[in-house]
């Protein structure tokens, strides 16, 4: 009588607008955009446009019947660049978003990271500079004060063995590094960033 059925999605197989409403690049759109990585050289710019669509897909998710929502957050759409200053407009997407699901009876549930970290953070080292775990708390922290009057389902991060050892390690995702020394530093600072997190 308890389980919560729900269904799934992340920021960047499903919003496009990559560069609108000023959005920062993540990896992902920095990774995609370069030759050979993906077949057709197929991306992420337009995706299945939610952002645009919405109020349209809650529709559809209330059509379906389903009764929770777990959606990972952009964080380069919600703090853009190296500066810290938060993209209002980008916030606002996500405030609406949840209001939203709310109004449809659907209870939403939050993904701060699905693999799509800010190019900003990249450029300085990404996961494997332990600064970023830093970043991260303070990301987390932004959201937890938009959102945590609203929202109780939270998840730090999503599948953070394919950061690791499929981003850094094998190289065949984004940001593309094959270097498996690598690969275990970002596992830590993975974990570490959860904790801080958690502790906000």
């Amino acid at each position: 009588d308890n389980f919560l059925w729900g269904v799934a999605t992340s920021a960047y197989q499903i919003e496009g607008a990559w560069n609108e409403d000023g959005k920062g690049e993540s990896i992902w759109d920095r990774y995609t955009h370069q030759p050979y990585h993906i077949h057709n050289n197929d991306n992420g710019d337009f995706a299945c446009d939610h952002y645009h669509r919405m109020p349209q897909d809650v529709d559809l998710l209330k059509r379906l019947g389903v009764r929770s929502y777990r959606f990972s957050i952009a964080w380069s759409r919600v703090v853009p660049n190296g500066d810290g200053e938060v993209n209002q407009k980008g916030l606002d997407f996500y405030k609406n978003l949840v209001d939203q699901l709310l109004n449809a009876n659907i209870k939403p549930f939050i993904t701060l990271y699905h693999w799509d970290l800010p190019q900003w953070l990249q450029d300085n080292g990404g996961w494997v500079n332990r600064e970023t775990t830093k970043f991260f708390a303070d990301y987390a922290q932004i959201m937890f004060s938009a959102l945590g009057d609203r929202v109780d389902l939270w998840a730090t991060h999503n599948e953070p063995r394919v950061v690791s050892f499929i981003g850094y390690g094998l190289g065949n995702m984004a940001p593309g590094i094959a270097d498996f020394s690598k690969s275990y530093q970002v596992a830590h600072h993975l974990l570490l960033a959860h904790g801080m997190a958690v502790q906000n």
